[in-house]
């Protein structure tokens, strides 16, 4: 998410951006790796990001949105199983350690990764959705830096009305984001910091 600020856009798009998914797609499978179900599913998803990206680090003249939306798609599906598994995970958990904490933080920030899938699809399908984003395809990375920034801010209900939504669709996509920031606060967070209390409570 950060990479762009400490290596070469290029570099990040091409080369780094691709490797990292692929990584992320293994910890997803690992993740889960007790569910035989999910397990073969996020393996075929591993497969299908190894060929979809693998080939565009092979080709160097390769186009920004050549094969975008299955890039999309793969991204979406394989953010909402980790996110689903990880907050599964945190909830379970009997005692809250340095592992559960850092989950916690990894489902916050995988709902952000989610919302800017949701986001890029409505620009996609509906040109001007958000007013403040403009996505060209001679330079569609921008508008996608923008909806990356859009959503966060939306998570995390800051608003800076920098960027607006505009069209029914987006403003119905900005109020889930919304809500899913605050329940995950209000509810997961406040559980998992309930147990810690409750732990070190039973400790003393």
């Amino acid at each position: 998410m950060f990479g762009s600020l400490l290596f070469p856009n290029d570099f990040f798009e091409d080369i780094l951006t691709p490797t990292l998914f692929l990584i992320n797609t293994m910890a997803g499978i690992l993740l889960i790796s007790k569910k035989k179900k999910l397990m073969w599913f996020l393996i075929g998803l591993f497969a299908v990001s190894l060929l979809v990206f693998g080939s565009s680090m092979l080709k160097k003249d390769t186009d920004f949105q050549e094969n975008f939306l299955i890039r999309l798609s793969v991204y979406f599906i394989f953010y909402i199983f980790v996110t689903h598994q990880i907050i599964l995970q945190i909830w379970r958990a009997k005692r809250v350690n340095n592992t559960v904490v850092i989950g916690l933080m990894c489902g916050y920030i995988s709902l952000g990764f989610i919302a800017f899938f949701l986001f890029t699809t409505i620009a996609l399908l509906e040109p001007n959705s958000f007013k403040g984003v403009i996505i060209q395809s001679s330079n569609i990375d921008m508008g996608l830096d923008s909806i990356m920034y859009y959503s966060y801010i939306t998570l995390m209900t800051i608003g800076y009305g920098d960027i607006v939504p505009v069209t029914p669709l987006a403003q119905k996509a900005a109020i889930i984001t919304g809500l899913m920031g605050q329940f995950y606060l209000v509810i997961v967070t406040a559980i998992i910091v309930g147990k810690y209390i409750q732990h070190n409570t039973s400790l003393d």
